[in-house]
């Protein structure tokens, strides 16, 4: 069967399903490396790297849409879920890629986007060539407008991508017509999940992925797939985008967890522990738990914590309302910096050498948390975002949806640089990219990390060595994190400390001074295990740094 599984990984022996504190390396396909020189990473590219991902450590790779699509929201509008866009390459090549990742000893989850087609689907041709009320309408979220005629939407409703939310359509016969709900562009017409046909075809394309071998799903959007019936207005009570509050008429509505109970079940039928981690942008913890109680999905972005200033009261707020919400559902964290849809860390933590420097803390504060955790690509090679990309360059529809306004999520997906002195720095064989790379990129480039004792590269290789060691094969639960508070208020309210089990220590110091590391807050001698900058003799912990110690 395409994509069987040979692990060959050397682990501790597994006391717990795989995900419960796997590292997941995410690969955004048409910027990870361009196998064919056409300037868009593809599926061979992939091929080609899949001993490097190896070689950091990590334990799966997540793939964004690689589906076949008119590419308006960069594969997230799919025409068919159960083929490979001649782009990226071919269903065969998925298969090879999926064989070759399972020698590898790493699992391979897919992207699913179900609250969405692209407005190319064979079903969204049939609603638009049907009348109002038919079977094919139903699929989708069609609804009359108001006002004199119906020209007006049916509701306030916008766009995450800017604008209304509803688009008209022109009827059959010319005239206008209803209007069709898009969360997103316009090309994404939203599906109606209330709609059996729609949830069987979905359990179906499950059914087509885990066949072939595929150990799981990051689920788009997962918290957007029910509506609120009403269709009730905005009002200004709700934001459209980032984390949702309670009782938002259009995420987060209770019908969604139906639908992942089906899913659940499906996936348990298969071997190997297949597993789905939903992408849910929730306020409340707590709101958040509910997706993954125990017949519900296996895990869920920590979205709270990825927003979190770099700040010890905020971060330490973050993880203790995650773990804590958690825990009370049985389930455990999954913990993220950065990711295809938000600014790069390396940025929001202030940018140049102060946003590298806590760049690397956060990564040894991520990687010691329990649970599991995801690292998008180019975040072990310190990668910012790049804010200058010209605007003719652009691809995301927000930039177009906002008239500017808003510049989009270009900056994040910029090609990765493989190596310092090619061209395109070995992303592409002929010099294309589809975005163009900055100049100063050679120095982030990874075949000059890799010889590098001291790169960012290499500390993000220590830190999951020594995850392994010190901490898997520990069930989680027995593993959770024990805050160590300051003895003497020695270490202060800006330093972060916690234990975890009998093998680590992380402290993280946020604050502006450097703190004393002879002892820790107990008074013992310490030995370090790593830090994300070089210490030297002093024994001290400066600012914006971390260090795992025993």
């Amino acid at each position: 069967m395409p994509g069987e599984h040979t692990d060959t990984t050397e682990r501790p022996a597994a006391t717990q399903p795989w995900w419960r504190d796997a590292v997941i390396y995410q690969i955004y396909p048409r910027s990870f490396a361009d196998s064919d020189g056409d300037g868009i990473g593809d599926l061979g590219g992939v091929r080609e790297h899949l001993a490097e991902v190896s070689d950091l450590g990590v334990d799966a790779l997540w793939l964004n849409p690689f589906y076949p699509s008119p590419q308006r929201d960069g594969g997230y509008d799919v025409v068919d879920h159960r083929d490979v866009d001649p782009l990226f390459g071919t269903l065969a090549d998925l298969d090879s890629l999926l064989d070759e990742a399972h020698t590898l000893g790493l699992r391979v989850l897919l992207d699913l986007v179900p609250n969405h087609t692209s407005s190319e689907h064979v079903w969204f041709h049939a609603a638009l060539a049907s009348e109002p009320g038919s079977t094919e309408r139903a699929r989708y979220l069609f609804r009359p407008g108001r006002g004199a005629g119906g020209d007006e939407p049916p509701n306030d409703w916008q766009s995450v991508f800017g604008g209304p939310a509803w688009t008209r359509v022109t009827e059959p016969d010319g005239s206008a017509g209803e209007w069709y709900l898009h969360l997103f562009a316009p090309e994404q017409p939203d599906l109606d999940w209330m709609n059996p046909e729609v949830r069987a075809e979905f359990e179906s394309i499950l059914r087509f992925w885990l066949e072939r071998g595929v150990d799981g799903f990051r689920i788009d959007v997962a918290h957007g797939l029910a509506k609120d019936a009403e269709m009730s207005d905005l009002a200004g009570r709700f934001q459209t985008s980032g984390l949702a509050e309670a009782g938002h008429p259009h995420w987060d509505q209770d019908e969604v967890h139906e639908v992942f109970r089906s899913w659940r079940r499906i996936g348990d039928e298969y071997p190997g522990d297949r597993m789905f981690v939903a992408e849910a942008y929730l306020r409340s913890p707590g709101r958040l738990a509910r997706y993954v109680r125990p017949d519900e999905l296996h895990t869920a972005f920590n979205f709270g914590f990825l927003m979190a200033p770099w700040d010890a009261t905020e971060l330490r707020d973050a993880i203790d309302r995650s773990i804590d919400s958690h825990a009370e559902v049985g389930a455990v964290p999954t913990w993220v910096l950065s990711n295809h849809d938000v600014v790069r860390h390396v940025t929001r933590y202030g940018g140049g050498a102060i946003g590298r420097k806590r760049a690397r803390a956060a990564a040894l504060l991520m990687l010691a948390l329990p649970g599991s955790a995801y690292i998008y690509q180019g975040e072990e090679l310190g990668l910012p975002e790049v804010v200058d990309l010209p605007d003719d360059v652009l691809q995301d529809p927000t930039f177009t949806r906002t008239g500017g306004r808003e510049r989009g999520r270009d900056g994040c997906r910029v090609p990765l640089p493989w190596t310092a002195d090619a061209p395109a720095f070995g992303f592409s064989p002929t010099g294309a990219s589809w975005l163009p790379q900055p100049a100063d990129w050679d120095v982030l480039a990874r075949d000059r990390q890799a010889a590098q004792p001291d790169s960012m590269l290499q500390l993000y290789r220590d830190a999951l060595r020594l995850r392994v060691e010190r901490l898997s094969g520990t069930p989680t639960d027995d593993a959770r994190l024990q805050w160590v508070d300051p003895l003497d208020d020695a270490w202060g309210p800006d330093v972060l400390a916690f234990r975890r089990g009998p093998n680590l220590t992380c402290v993280v110091n946020l604050g502006e001074r450097s703190i004393a590391l002879d002892r820790d807050a107990r008074g013992q001698d310490v030995r370090i295990l790593l830090a994300s900058e070089t210490l030297g003799d002093s024994h001290e912990l400066p600012a914006d740094t971390a260090v795992w110690i025993t």
